[in-house]
């Protein structure tokens, strides 16, 4: 399990890296950056409630979070059966893209 953990920690850098080179210039007021999720990575990838932080930053990267359904390697986290979970926790509904 620890080696899975690291896995996506690392595979979550290095498309974090990509995004940023992609995402960046559509961003405005936001800096669209899938690392500013990683306070919410245990919650996304376990069972375990989101943290006050992880809610602050889905909500900050709220904007981003299109464009983060978008990218076949970030999809499985953001439209993962947990994501769900914690948008509804944090109580920011998932965006119609």
């Amino acid at each position: 399990m620890v080696m899975m953990m690291k896995a996506t920690w690392v595979s979550l850098f290095a498309l974090a890296a990509v995004l940023l080179v992609i995402l960046l210039p559509a961003a405005e007021a936001v800096t669209c950056s899938p690392m500013q999720l990683s306070p919410c990575a245990s919650a996304i990838t376990s069972s375990s409630p989101p943290s006050a932080l992880c809610c602050k930053k889905l909500k900050e990267q709220k904007p981003c979070l299109c464009g983060y359904m978008r990218n076949p390697s970030l999809r499985r986290f953001v439209s993962s059966p947990n994501a769900r979970k914690v948008s509804n926790h944090c109580r920011l509904p998932i965006p119609r893209c």
